[in-house]
């Protein structure tokens, strides 16, 4: 992701979800001589990608750049931004990578937690692109 500087920062999730590439479903009817009517069903327009980013929160770490990119809508100006979400093996070398395009933040959820409970306090962003492409590593 880019800052406002222009730098890119890199932040890590640990779950992802909504990386689909579909297309909408346009149905023709036709009857031609003597064959009755006939369904043909042609692909249409791509759908746009609505994606799902999760990570742990984790003490005296925070990532002020994904607050303050949803915080900009409140101001009508967001940025709209090409995200490359990458799945890393356990060195850290990318092996396929996608590209989310001209995607803008939807929703930062914050974690649920209770005092009771030991689970991991798991934060949410959902963003929402044009359309997602894979990329070559």
């Amino acid at each position: 992701i880019y800052g406002s500087d222009g730098k890119a920062e890199t932040v890590g999730f640990s779950e992802v979800s909504g990386l689909d590439i579909t297309h909408e479903t346009i149905t023709y009817k036709e009857s031609a001589a003597g064959l009755g009517p006939r369904a043909l069903h042609m692909p249409g327009q791509g759908t746009p990608a609505n994606i799902t980013l999760q990570k742990g929160v984790v003490a005296q770490v925070s990532v002020p750049l994904l607050f303050d990119w949803i915080n900009s809508i409140q101001l009508n100006r967001v940025e709209k931004k090409d995200i490359f979400i990458r799945l890393c093996d356990e060195e850290g070398s990318a092996v396929v990578s996608w590209k989310v395009i001209n995607a803008f933040p939807k929703s930062l959820q914050a974690p649920g937690f209770t005092a009771d409970s030991n689970e991991v306090a798991i934060e949410s962003m959902e963003l929402m692109g044009d359309g997602v492409a894979i990329e070559e590593s």
